[in-house]
């Protein structure tokens, strides 16, 4: 961390506008990515979706947030209630610390450490807890089957994205992000490895919980699932952490396959758009896939969501491994720049 200032307090107080500056953003994306994929389904639906609430519908995520703040946050009788309200802030909360990592930029990162994918690989499997912890506080049997389904399947999803993330580490030859993106300079890793930018993208929509791997959260069976007896700004608190695993997901696909911040071509007037900017248009673009494969895909029953995690994408990922780590051996050294 730069300290622009001299004396007491003020490099804390820096970090602070910093962590300001990631957070404020991105709550705000979380609020009109609810909007956007409204607008996104009705389209494909042919509908006219959210358009009352101020112009063109645009304050409709301000009125949802106003409605479930305002509302009566119910515990009920049988929960326990310290783990019951302790699990969605645990799980908003690791949607936020995650972030600390992520490369908006050339230098444009709130902790620019060397092992910041084992960080991001570490919180993301720490997700489930706040999952389980709601499931079991709910003292509920149809919460509670909601949360171990939503265990089962984000464990087995995670071995898959984790030899996943092991390819791209051998093509960069290193844990740091910046490191991963400027690894891509010449050619982003998703031309070398489409298969496994594939089962990524796959694996992050079984990791939050997304459609059509969304069991955890079937209506049809389990009534909403693990947040079946939340309400008001508790569920609300799940509501965002769900989007901003999306959002944080868009992030990691757009790091570690589709270049960060670099423009597609290093020539004007690609180069002349600023790297931030190509960074939120990637994301973009990687959630607008999420909101399509919603609204075109249908629901996995239980045993091939679990049959496709175990039997297809880990062997897939596992020769993936094998085949990058022998080019890599007789490369003599990281693919990338060679």
């Amino acid at each position: 961390m730069v300290e622009f200032w001299d004396g007491y307090g003020w490099p804390a107080a820096w970090m602070v506008i910093k962590i300001v500056a990631i957070v404020l953003p991105l709550m705000l994306s979380i609020a009109y990515l609810t909007f956007a994929e409204r607008k996104v389904l009705s389209a494909m639906q042919l509908r006219r979706g959210p358009n009352v609430v101020g112009p063109w519908g645009l304050l409709q995520p301000i009125a949802d947030g106003i409605k479930l703040l305002c509302k009566e946050t119910i515990v009920p009788s049988g929960a326990n209630r310290g783990v019951f309200l302790l699990a969605p802030c645990v799980t908003f909360s690791l949607a936020l610390v995650a972030w600390a990592v992520i490369p908006f930029g050339p230098g444009l990162v709130l902790s620019n450490i060397n092992v910041g994918v084992l960080y991001l690989f570490a919180i993301s499997s720490l997700g489930v807890y706040g999952i389980l912890m709601a499931g079991w506080a709910s003292n509920s049997k149809y919460a509670f089957l909601g949360a171990l389904r939503s265990a089962a399947q984000m464990v087995s999803y995670e071995v898959s994205m984790g030899f996943i993330i092991i390819t791209v580490l051998l093509c960069a030859g290193s844990l740091n992000l910046t490191d991963i993106v400027m690894a891509q300079k010449s050619v982003w890793f998703v031309v070398p490895l489409l298969p496994m930018a594939v089962l990524f993208f796959a694996s992050a929509l079984a990791e939050t919980n997304r459609h059509p791997f969304d069991l955890p959260e079937a209506e049809a069976e389990l009534v909403a699932g693990y947040n079946v007896e939340y309400s008001a700004m508790t569920f609300a608190l799940f509501f965002l952490g769900e989007y901003a695993n999306m959002i944080l997901m868009s992030s990691m696909t757009a790091v570690l396959f589709l270049g960060g911040w670099l423009p597609p071509f290093d020539i004007a007037p690609f180069n002349w758009i600023p790297g931030p900017i190509w960074f939120a248009l990637k994301i973009s673009a990687v959630l607008f896939v999420f909101i399509w494969v919603r609204g075109a895909f249908p629901r996995y029953r239980y045993d091939q969501l679990m049959r496709l995690g175990w039997k297809v994408f880990l062997p897939l990922s596992l020769a993936g491994v094998v085949i990058v780590g022998a080019l890599v051996a007789w490369n003599g050294g990281p693919l990338a720049g060679r």
